[in-house]
């Protein structure tokens, strides 16, 4: 026997027949992929620490988990569906921005757990599932943990200059971001991590006369000043 035929034989005992992929075992594998989509979301839904929550996202966590099952199930079982979703995929591009760079964690967490599914490793798909979500509560334990970084937005006239800042001084030390003055009015953005105890000296500056506004905003990413 040459080598090519060796080849041959190890890669079609490899992939059993189609025939052989029985109703109960997509409906079990499927039923398997939802129930760990759903973990998938609720452990995104519990860690996320973006600014605005996506529900779409997180509910396409459900549907990349199990349409990666559906796709890898029937692969395993025929070398030519194999091949041809090789070619099927290779024209897809996906163009969608994600902002968050979790969230790109999380998509490969789905479609990682859809494809130990798919190859029908069950306990390999539990056992990652089970590791990783407590990773993730570990590590968003230390993030709670934390002072959460916010730009504060000041609006105010040249009159109440000195007081603002003396109020300023009672906040954490953060970074001018930016600086503008017009026509008497200067306007501030400074980024620190304050704590819900400072946000009263924020509703003290916004009492001050002269204070036109005075706003707190959470964010998650890099402004450049």
């Amino acid at each position: 026997m040459s080598t090519q035929d060796v080849i041959k034989k190890s890669v079609l005992d490899n992939f059993k027949l189609s025939e052989e992929l029985s109703i109960q075992t997509v409906l079990l594998t499927l039923g398997l992929a939802f129930v760990f989509g759903v973990i998938i979301y609720w452990i995104y839904k519990r860690t996320f620490s973006g600014v605005m929550f996506s529900k779409n996202f997180a509910a396409s966590l459900i549907m990349i988990t199990m349409v990666t099952t559906m796709i890898i199930l029937p692969i395993t079982t025929n070398v030519v569906l194999s091949l041809g979703a090789v070619g099927a995929l290779s024209i897809v591009r996906f163009r969608t921005a994600v902002k968050e760079p979790t969230d790109t964690i999380f998509m490969f967490w789905g479609i990682a757990t859809g494809l130990t599914l798919g190859a029908r490793l069950y306990s390999v798909a539990a056992i990652g599932v089970l590791v990783i979500s407590a990773l993730m509560l570990l590590l968003s334990l230390f993030k709670f943990k934390k002072e959460r970084p916010y730009l504060l937005i000041l609006s105010f006239e040249k009159e109440a200059k000195t007081e603002v800042q003396n109020l300023l001084r009672k906040l954490p030390q953060g970074n001018l971001k930016s600086k503008t003055v017009s026509n008497g009015v200067i306007e501030l953005t400074v980024e620190m991590s304050v704590k819900e105890s400072d946000f009263a000296v924020v509703e003290t500056i916004a009492g001050i006369d002269g204070v036109h506004d005075a706003s707190l905003i959470s964010y998650a990413g890099d402004v450049v000043g």
